[in-house]
C-alpha cells in the first residue's frame, strides 16, 4: 500500500512538470508588413515592460521589493529574448542589436525609463536600427506553490495553476513608426515553473509566427 501511495505521489509530481497550459493567442499583420520588413537589416529589442501582480497579495508583500523584482525580470526577459533569437539567428532575415548596446544608447539619450512616451521612429533613430521590437509581460500569481502541491497530491489534478503570464510583442517600422506586426499570448503555469520558463515557452510559440522567419 505504501508503495502504491509513493508511486501515485511521484506520478502526480511528474505530471506537474508538463508544459504550461495554453490559452489565448492573437496575431495581427499590417497589409504592408512584408514589403516593409524586406527592407529591414537590423532590429532592436527594447526593454520589456514587466508587471508582477497578485490575485491575493501575500502577508509579507512589499511594494518596493515587488518593484525591484519587476525591474530585474524586465532585464532578464529582454536578455532571454535576445539570446533565444540569437540562437536561432540562421532562421531569420535580420540581425538583432545586442541588448547591452540598445540599453546603453537609450540611457545615453535619457529615455531608458521612458520608452513608452517616445515615438517608435524616434527610438529607431536613437538606436540606428531599421525596426524595433516592443514587448510587455504581465505575470499574475494566483495561488501559493504549497497549495498547488497539496491539491495535486490529494486530488491528482494536473492543472494546479499558481500563476499566469501574458506576452504582448510588436514590431514597428523604424522609418515610419507604423505597427507592422503584433502578437499576444497568454499561458497558465503550474507550481514547478517560473516566469522565465513561461517566457521561453512563449518565445517558441512566437517563433512560429515571427515575421522575420526565413
Amino acid at each position: 500500500m505504501k508503495k502504491l501511495k509513493l508511486s501515485g505521489l511521484l506520478f502526480s509530481l511528474l505530471l506537474l512538470k508538463a508544459n504550461a497550459q495554453e490559452t489565448a493567442k492573437q496575431v495581427f499583420e499590417s497589409p504592408n508588413m512584408k514589403e516593409a520588413i524586406a527592407k529591414h537589416k537590423t532590429v532592436a529589442i527594447l526593454p520589456i515592460k514587466t508587471t508582477i501582480t497578485y490575485k491575493r497579495p501575500p502577508k509579507n508583500y512589499d511594494e518596493s521589493s515587488n518593484k525591484s523584482e519587476e525591474e530585474s525580470m524586465a532585464t532578464n526577459l529582454q536578455t532571454g529574448m535576445y539570446t533565444y533569437l540569437l540562437r536561432k539567428a540562421k532562421n531569420y532575415s535580420v540581425t538583432f542589436q545586442d541588448v547591452e548596446r540598445t540599453n546603453a544608447l537609450l540611457k545615453q539619450a535619457g529615455v531608458y525609463n521612458n520608452v513608452d512616451a517616445i515615438l517608435s521612429d524616434s527610438l529607431a533613430k536613437i538606436l540606428k536600427v531599421d525596426a524595433i521590437i516592443k514587448c510587455s509581460y504581465s505575470y499574475e500569481k494566483t495561488a501559493s506553490e504549497a497549495g498547488a502541491i497539496v491539491k495535486t497530491v490529494l486530488f491528482g489534478g494536473i492543472g494546479s495553476k499558481t500563476a499566469s503570464g501574458a506576452l504582448t510583442m510588436q514590431v514597428n517600422d523604424g522609418q515610419s513608426g507604423d505597427l507592422l506586426w503584433r502578437f499576444y499570448k497568454s499561458m497558465n503555469e503550474n507550481f514547478i515553473g517560473n516566469a522565465t520558463e513561461v517566457m521561453e515557452r512563449m518565445m517558441r510559440k512566437v517563433s512560429r509566427n515571427f515575421p522575420y522567419e526565413n
